[in-house]
């Protein structure tokens, strides 16, 4: 598998996440005041997070969700509920003065509720998008091409959509994020995710497509059909799958690609969201499969093939709220979650710290 010469460095800095952080935790884990097993899922959780951050304390703090926006040249073929002028639009809304704060769409006031940080990224929006200080700019092309009739996206396109994914990744980490929610906006951008999972996981279209915002059947039949032509096209091999998302993906895709892998070569939490991030992970773990280490899966989604997404990268979700939104507002809901679970085990006395009988 041959990589760009401006991406392989990339790929190569994801490492594994910290054995000796994570024994050191389990053996902590095992003293704390509380039954054995007690915290149930967050127990796994936060040994996880010993691994990401190198110590059996781990102590993340600052919370930051990328919003990637893109549009699809898929999206003419009547595979959404909704037009492709939502997109520039919901653009607008994440970036408008509201009397709560910057930004009025749900990821906005998700974040503003947990204190999380959001960035804007055009990744490729087919609109003239007005000057904002806060908009990232990245696109390289106004919309992917059709990937019914051709590949979405030339290598080269994809590469510095992965690349300005990470770029915003580090800005902000280093603006003080340790936990790190890749989002997205694009109307028909199920389509395209669902045409990456169905090749890269060897599935039928049909298990993977789902109904995205809400498609009544005939739209969810012409989406089906629509991924259907695009795999037809022979256009790409899952053992190349920079050539999947090349050839079956979207620009949003590519940056949020980006950020998890730029996330986890500084060693830090990537938390999933829902189906189209799903697909981002899938490339990702295929081109660095210890990119697997620093994946947190927020919830289940509605769609029906993020299931799959999840069992084939081996992840157990933290919730199931029937979410089917985007925006990355499911990451964003789970961070709270995650910070408590590390405190857990940063803040918690042992049995002989706290002088509790019961501990072994």
């Amino acid at each position: 598998m041959s990589l760009p010469p401006a991406l392989a460095p990339l790929v190569a800095a994801v490492q594994p996440a910290d054995p000796a952080a994570m024994e050191a935790a389990r053996a902590r884990q095992s003293q704390l005041t509380k039954p054995a097993g007690a915290l149930g899922d967050l127990e796994d959780l936060a040994v996880r997070l010993a691994g990401v951050f190198g110590t059996e304390k781990p102590h993340p703090r600052g919370v930051a969700v990328i919003v990637a926006a893109g549009d699809h040249g898929v999206a003419t073929g009547g595979v959404s509920a909704y037009p492709p002028e939502v997109t520039p639009a919901m653009v607008a809304n994440f970036l408008a003065d509201t009397p709560a704060g910057p930004g009025g769409a749900a990821v906005n006031a998700i974040a503003r509720t947990v204190g999380a940080r959001v960035y804007v990224m055009d990744a490729g929006v087919n609109a003239d998008l007005p000057g904002h200080p806060a908009l990232v700019r990245a696109a390289v092309r106004r919309g992917t091409r059709d990937l019914r009739r051709e590949s979405a996206m030339t290598r080269e396109e994809t590469t510095a959509l992965i690349l300005a994914g990470a770029a915003l990744a580090r800005r902000a980490i280093e603006e003080g994020a340790d936990l790190i929610v890749p989002g997205e906006m694009g109307i028909g951008n199920t389509t395209p995710a669902a045409a990456v999972t169905a090749r890269l996981l060897g599935m039928d279209p049909a298990a993977v497509t789902g109904r995205g915002t809400g498609v009544d059947d005939a739209t969810l039949e012409r989406k089906v059909a629509a991924v259907r032509e695009a795999l037809a096209r022979e256009g790409s091999d899952p053992a190349d799958p920079l050539g999947v998302l090349a050839d079956l993906g979207g620009y949003e895709i590519a940056a949020m690609l980006g950020v998890m892998l730029q996330a986890a070569a500084l060693r830090r939490a990537v938390i999933l969201d829902g189906f189209v991030e799903g697909a981002a992970a899938l490339v990702g773990v295929a081109l660095a499969p210890h990119l697997r280490d620093f994946l947190f899966p927020a919830g289940e989604c509605a769609e029906v093939g993020h299931g799959p997404q999840l069992a084939s990268l081996g992840l157990r979700p933290m919730f199931n709220l029937g979410l089917r939104l985007g925006e990355g507002t499911g990451g964003v809901l789970a961070a709270p979650l995650l910070l408590a679970t590390a405190a857990t085990l940063r803040e918690m006395r042992t049995f002989a710290e706290a002088g509790v009988p019961g501990g072994s």
